[in-house]
């Protein structure tokens, strides 16, 4: 069996791979791989890649450190301008719209007949 067919079934047996490289964008399976060439199957190397996705998928509430560290600041701020920018454009059509209120000329003071068209 070649490297690369011990590498796979290496994975299979390790199904927190999968997870951890899901979840980091820095690794690959392509490090990993490299690991493993170099390595083997040597659990002291592989342990911190198993301890991190074990305990991400036993713990039932948010890790807020890595849901911070996945946000973009520049992007976030982008963002931030954009919907500013909506509310304020909302927050300008309602003014307009409540100032225009007091405009709205007040109709007949006196009710029309019924039977009376628009052109008469």
């Amino acid at each position: 069996m070649d490297k690369k067919e011990e590498f796979k079934s290496f994975a299979r047996l390790h199904p927190e791979l999968i997870d951890y490289v899901k979840n980091n964008k820095d690794t690959s399976w392509q490090k990993l791989y490299e690991i493993y060439d170099i390595y083997g199957d040597d659990i002291k190397v592989w342990n911190p890649y198993f301890k991190t996705s074990n305990s991400s998928n036993t713990s039932s509430t948010f890790d807020f450190k890595s849901i911070i560290k996945n946000i973009d600041a520049d992007t976030l701020q982008e963002h931030i301008k954009s919907a500013q920018k909506a509310l304020g454009f909302i927050e300008e059509l309602t003014n307009k719209g409540a100032s225009n209120i007091n405009n709205i000329p007040k109709g007949p003071t006196k009710p029309r007949p019924i039977n009376k068209l628009f052109g008469d």
